[in-house]
């Protein structure tokens, strides 16, 4: 076999293989003979085809297979002879296959990037402190009162915090919009769960009432289609009914799994379930303020396979955002859109790799076992859930690969500038924004 680079830029290889014309041809004729013990054709015995007969009946798909199974093992043979490691499935063109000839062929790949990390200490992290208080308990009582409420119709105009049952149609430039058409639907006023006008536009109707608003999308609305778009909104309101808070009693605690202990006990298990969730938001927050400052201070190349995944990846994960996606056709979605989030996400699992490899990481069985029994714990009968993570083989591995980027971001903090941030409740469980994944 030989092997030649034919072309060496960035991280892309072109590596030109050819195989000796012998060796393809042997192999297919001994497959043929192979063949020719068991064929059954009309005419002759079984086992007495003569081999000329053979291989005109199955010789252009023996060779076919043959080709293929040479492809694959040759080029493995070239990547190992070459010391090289493609990052996704090379590209195989040029394809020269005629009996008696050398077989050749062209692979092109990219392969992964060589790096050296920067000094962790040159990173530097505002690390958020936050301690939770009574009154933000008070609050996140008042919030789970708000979730039981219920709704009783009411013969009245609609008030702020009414619930209306409403059919509506949207359209832009007088023709309807995907997801602006709905009948049926129930809608909580002051919630802020529709666009901005539409909500405080129907304060003060009654039922029977036929609304016209005309709005304006906002400029960072998901859609690319409606961002910034004037549209106009029918809307018949078909119901209204008054909220009613339920009383902080035993029953309203029962709801909550607390059966005995009162108020002071509900009060614990909320406080209990704050700090449960407040440390996860946290963690999450110096998690992704450390792999922006490991992003800024590691450039490197990326591998457009891996960059391509992300991509794909990104648009699966807005489908079932918007409920399956069942109308977007995937490849009309352009890959732009995504390409500076995905490349982003292709670095970071690069460099994390790189310091759980620098660093001699091994997954922690205590921590992996640990983070499941925690994410268990929020459920009806945690030991099921336990049992069901440890009988998916893919959803253990994805827990310790977590456990691993958590031991990685770890290491990086320890040598990192950390600037402790306190922050009250509100502001500590706020999510920090989105970046700018083209400019960091």
């Amino acid at each position: 076999m030989r092997v030649s680079v034919e072309s060496s830029e960035g991280l892309e290889r072109q590596l030109k293989i050819e195989v000796p014309a012998d060796r393809v041809d042997q192999l297919v004729l001994d497959r043929l003979e192979q063949a020719k013990k068991t064929v059954n054709l009309k005419g002759f015995r079984k086992g007495k085809v003569p081999l000329n007969v053979v291989k005109r009946q199955y010789g252009k798909g023996v060779r076919q297979e043959v080709v293929g199974e040479m492809i694959n093992s040759s080029l493995m043979d070239a990547l190992k002879q070459e010391g090289l490691r493609p990052a996704g499935e090379p590209r195989i063109d040029g394809l020269h296959n005629e009996e008696g000839k050398t077989l050749e062929y062209l692979a092109t790949f990219d392969i992964y990037p060589s790096i050296t990390l920067g000094a962790y200490a040159d990173i530097e992290i505002d690390k958020p402190i936050c301690e939770i208080v009574d009154s933000d308990v008070d609050s996140i009582v008042e919030k789970l009162r708000d979730q039981r409420a219920t709704y009783d119709i009411v013969d009245r105009a609609s008030e702020q915090g009414d619930q209306v049952t409403i059919d509506f149609v949207g359209k832009k430039d007088n023709k309807e919009f995907p997801g602006g058409k709905a009948e049926g639907h129930k809608l909580v006023l002051g919630s802020g769960a529709m666009i901005p006008g539409f909500e405080s536009g129907l304060v003060g109707r009654s039922v029977g009432d036929t609304v016209t608003l005309d709005l304006t999308f906002p400029d960072d609305y998901h859609s690319e289609e409606l961002k910034g778009s004037e549209v106009v909104f029918v809307i018949d309101i078909k119901e209204i009914a008054s909220k009613s808070i339920p009383e902080l009693d035993d029953a309203f605690f029962t709801h909550f799994g607390v059966n005995d202990g009162g108020l002071d006990k509900f009060r614990d298990e909320v406080r209990a379930n704050m700090e449960r969730e407040l440390g996860d938001i946290l963690s999450n927050k110096i998690k992704s303020r450390v792999m922006n400052e490991l992003y800024k201070l590691n450039p490197i190349d990326v591998p457009k396979a891996l960059v391509d995944s992300e991509i794909g990846t990104l648009k699966r994960q807005m489908l079932q955002q918007f409920g399956g996606g069942k109308e977007i056709d995937l490849d009309s979605v352009p890959d732009d859109l995504f390409l500076g989030k995905a490349r982003y996400r292709a670095t970071l699992s690069l460099l994390l790799a790189e310091v759980i490899k620098c660093e001699e990481l091994v997954v922690d069985k205590t921590a992996v076992r640990m983070k499941v029994e925690r994410l268990a714990s929020s459920y009806e009968d945690p030991q099921e859930v336990i049992d069901y993570y440890q009988s998916k083989p893919e959803m253990m591995q994805s827990i310790e690969m977590n456990v691993l980027e958590e031991m990685a971001i770890e290491k990086v903090l320890a040598e990192a500038k950390i600037n402790d941030q306190s922050q009250a409740y509100d502001d500590a469980i706020k999510p920090d924004p989105e970046p700018d994944f083209n400019e960091l």
